[in-house]
């Protein structure tokens, strides 16, 4: 068996975070639905439509590194996810839910932030120029919607569940 190299590791950190956009996709509308805050139902439908664009500039990273598009389950976006269905389970009608969901939208945000970090960094040294902007583009937006959603939670959203 071949060593891996960190071009295997992009390619599987790649097919993971794909896997994990995806699956993100299918859950904004719901977390949207059970948000009271009108602002934060805005802000997981707005990131909804960002997520759709982060699935397309994936698709053009498969391209420039020459892979097919393709997802690998990512166990920790399904557990980070499962947290977020109990919540949503758990605190239906609370003040406390919206405070849950900016928690487990965040807890996303985070886990997105460290895979786009390092797959950035990663198309850098393996002198894909292209493909580490377009990641960029996208760690640059994960980044804005950690920011609102921290800005909601101590503005508004903490103080009504407290």
């Amino acid at each position: 068996m071949a060593e891996k190299k960190l071009g295997d590791l992009f390619y599987d950190t790649l097919k993971d975070i794909y896997f994990a956009e995806r699956q993100i996709l299918k859950t904004l509308p719901k977390l949207a639905k059970a948000a009271q805050s009108e602002e934060l139902k805005a802000a997981f439908l707005t990131h909804r439509d960002e997520t759709e664009m982060h699935v397309e500039r994936l698709t053009q990273v498969f391209d420039i590194i020459g892979k097919r598009a393709q997802a690998k389950t990512c166990e920790a976006i399904k557990g980070i996810l499962e947290e977020g269905d109990e919540v949503m389970e758990e605190y239906t009608g609370s003040e406390a839910l919206d405070a849950g969901l900016v928690a487990g939208g965040q807890a996303v945000e985070h886990y997105e932030m460290s895979r786009y970090g390092a797959l950035k960094t990663w198309a850098t040294q393996l002198g894909f120029k292209d493909a580490a902007a377009l990641l960029d583009q996208t760690l640059q937006e994960e980044k804005k919607t950690d920011a609102l959603l921290t800005r909601l939670a101590e503005q508004t959203i903490n103080r009504k569940a407290a």
